[in-house]
């Protein structure tokens, strides 16, 4: 026999740290040059990983 959910209630608690300004984003360039590098890494990662399967 199915089950049927009519209703979903979902709580998020958010704590905000005082000193941070919204987006997180940082305006270094050498720090986005290596967010740059990690995400090719990571994307890389993710490929080899499809093409083993």
């Amino acid at each position: 026999m199915p089950i049927t959910i009519k209703e979903l209630h979902i709580k998020i608690n958010v704590d905000e740290k005082s000193g941070q300004k919204p987006g997180g984003g940082s305006s270094k360039g050498g720090n986005k040059s290596e967010i740059i590098a990690a995400c090719v890494e990571e994307v890389m990662d993710i490929l080899e990983r499809q093409k083993d399967r």
